[in-house]
């Protein structure tokens, strides 16, 4: 009787653990993190009679959870590779967005700007027509200045990205080196029994430490030792290593991250910690954010210091030579600005006009005359005539002139220079006629050096002489735009990916609440029949003691 009895209670038992773990299991279905858990049966020992070994019932020697180590990693690697892909992507938009802007990108203004120096061309003394040009310009430096803005919005937005992402892994460190311990105590005060749902929240956590930065778990004796990166050690059982985020040396407004050990802190390059949101924002700053920046800041500068080389060989409607048309303050973009506000000094006339007198007998011709670089050093006071010598062939200066380099031989079409000016005579002239190089005297309608610096925006002046203004701006927006639309199609890829491995790991760890609503309804009936039997014994118990009496 005590055999039936025995055998009755334990499969009572056993199908009240089964009922508790799958009610546990429909109660979890939504739990982020957890694991389905079953139940694990084996019967119990039999005892030996002289008819064989008869049945003693059954044990539950286990209540496991259903997880698949390999499975798990897999959801890790997707999960740290799709949030760094995310990060990245989200951020690069907004530069794509920017510079490819019809109305607030920067090519607009150029165009506007050039235009602004090529209508002028056309209307030199116009006072209008000077300031359009003058506000152009304004409008330029202006656009410059608020896409550098932009830029430093963005930086500061990836400095926020990486000191949330930091807390956020210390705190993870340190809930994962809690649960580390007391899993350990746990397990050790139930005979080494897994401590199920302490194992999910540990592995939870990984999980979402997964999103802000690369993951890989080694396991030490029932602790997990993480690392992050490409090896850094982040939790070690119960010890955690705290990561910062602090100013760079070299520029204070870049945050970069490090260890604390012991007081002080150990930088890590930025290319040591792949992966995670912080990996996608730490990438995003050094391949994308600062060569963009560095772009536009390299077209300002060029474009400042081409404008203005050629602006200071011009001459203004006070007869004086041009100055700096912008200024440029530091590496950056935003430190562009229109140096002039008067449009009475804006350069539109050459410094020198050239003359062949109609006195003159042959047809010798002189083209008008162009300054370089030198000219602004030592500018010319009075003019100089050069006569043509039919004997011997040559070209001198009159007395008065004194300009080295004469006399020399004269050879049609040949370039002429002195004093960083120069012109070519051509034709045959006569004997003793004479050819002029003198200030440029009341030169309001000449427009040779606004032609001259409208011509600028076609000139390749930018990357090594290869490109123009507008080519080098076209090479940067192509270059965003060719990144973005690559991650925005690898991020939503590595999306798919992600997604399978979650349903991979799903299919071994996740609640299937109808197999779990059969399991409650086979162990509801194991329960009840177990109720019998025990019944059954208890009325058979009776019988043999109503005999006894």
């Amino acid at each position: 009787m005590a055999n039936i009895f025995g055998i009755g209670q334990s499969a009572l038992l056993a199908a009240q653990t089964g009922l508790s773990t799958t009610g546990h299991n429909i109660a979890n279905a939504a739990t982020p993190g957890f694991s389905r858990q079953a139940v694990t049966q084996t019967t119990a020992t039999p005892q030996q009679t002289g008819v064989g070994f008869i049945g003693g019932g059954t044990q539950v020697i286990a209540v496991r959870r259903l997880y698949n180590e390999q499975l798990g990693q897999q959801v890790l690697s997707a999960q740290s590779a799709k949030s760094a892909l995310s990060s990245y992507y989200s951020q690069i938009s907004r530069i794509d967005n920017l510079l490819a802007d019809p109305a607030a990108g920067l090519s607009p203004a150029l165009q506007d700007f050039f235009k602004g120096m090529q209508d002028l061309a056309g209307n030199p003394a116009s006072a209008p027509a000077r300031q359009s040009a003058l506000s152009a310009a304004e409008t330029l430096a202006s656009r410059f200045q608020s896409m550098d803005g932009q830029f430093n919005e963005l930086r500061r937005n990836v400095n926020s990205e990486i000191t949330a992402s930091v807390s956020s892994i210390n705190f993870y460190a340190g809930q994962i080196a809690q649960l580390n311990n007391t899993i350990l105590s746990s397990q050790a005060g139930s005979d080494g029994k897994a401590a199920s749902d302490l194992l999910d929240q540990r592995d939870q956590l990984i999980a979402d430490l997964s999103k802000e930065t690369r993951v890989s778990v080694v396991k030490q004796d029932g602790n997990y030792n993480i690392f992050i990166g490409s090896g850094q050690p982040l939790v070690l059982g119960a010890q955690t290593f705290t990561m910062v985020a602090q100013p760079a040396v070299t520029d204070p407004g870049r945050l970069v991250v490090g260890f604390l050990s012991n007081g002080t802190t150990t930088l890590l390059a930025e290319n040591s910690l792949p992966g995670g949101r912080l990996g996608g924002s730490l990438d995003f700053r050094s391949n994308t954010l600062d060569p963009a920046q560095a772009s536009l800041g390299s077209l300002a500068t060029t474009l400042a210091s081409t404008f203005n080389a050629q602006h200071r060989l011009g001459q203004d409607l006070n007869g004086n030579l041009g100055g700096d048309f912008f200024t440029m303050s530091g590496n950056a973009a935003s430190g562009l600005r229109v140096a002039i506000s008067d449009t009475a000094v804006i350069a539109v006339a050459a410094p020198v006009r050239t003359a062949a007198p109609s006195a003159n007998t042959g047809s010798g011709r002189i083209s008008a005359g162009v300054v370089d670089a030198s000219y602004p050093a030592a500018p010319l006071t009075a003019p100089v005539t050069l006569i043509y010598d039919a004997v011997t062939n040559t070209l001198d200066t009159n007395p008065s002139g004194g300009v080295a380099g004469f006399p020399q031989p004269y050879s049609s079409g040949q370039t002429i220079g002195f004093g960083g000016i120069s012109f070519a005579i051509s034709g045959v002239p006569g004997d003793q006629d004479q050819f002029t190089v003198s200030p440029n005297s009341n030169g309001i309608g000449d427009n040779r050096n606004a032609l001259l610096l409208g011509a600028l925006q076609t000139a390749s002046t930018m990357n090594g002489g290869t490109t123009n203004f507008q080519g080098s701006y076209a090479q940067l927006v192509n270059l965003v735009g060719n990144k973005t639309r690559e991650l925005d199609v690898t991020s939503r890829a590595e999306g798919q990916l992600l997604a399978q491995a979650i349903q991979a790991q799903q299919s071994v760890s996740g609640v299937n609440l109808d197999e779990e609503a059969t399991n409650l309804l086979r162990y509801q009936q194991a329960y009840q029949a177990a109720g019998k039997v025990m019944q059954v014994a208890d009325e058979m118990f009776d019988v043999v003691l109503s005999l006894g009496r």
